[in-house]
């Protein structure tokens, strides 16, 4: 069974930065995708960044967002630059792999990252 643990959620003032890391227990090469999305207190679960054959951003976070892989400690990052407070939220590494006609999806439990002064 895939494990993926994410780690490096905080509180941060607005202007400031955080670094989410997301280990998974077997090779990042396995998969055909990965991605961080965030989900805010009574709101749905939104994309935030996506890294596979490209790489996208959601218009709220580009330009501001990095996504990146560290492949030889199988994890994928997220540095988080000019946080806002509409940025706060609990943020989920997902691993995604095509299996057939579907896709198999891998989440982790979640880091909350609070953005307030």
């Amino acid at each position: 069974q895939v494990q993926v643990v994410e780690s490096g959620g905080g509180l941060v003032q607005p202007g400031g930065s955080l670094r989410l890391s997301c280990s998974v227990s077997t090779s990042i090469f396995t998969f055909d995708a990965l991605a961080w999305y965030r989900q805010a207190p009574g709101k749905q679960r939104e994309l935030v960044a996506h890294s596979g054959r490209i790489t996208h951003y959601s218009d709220s976070v580009r330009g501001r967002f990095i996504i990146s892989r560290d492949n030889a400690k199988n994890k994928l990052l997220l540095q988080m630059n000019g946080l806002k407070p509409e940025d706060t939220g609990v943020y989920y590494c997902n691993a995604a792999t095509l299996s057939g006609d579907h896709v198999v999806d891998y989440w982790g439990q979640g880091t909350q990252v609070t953005v307030s002064s």
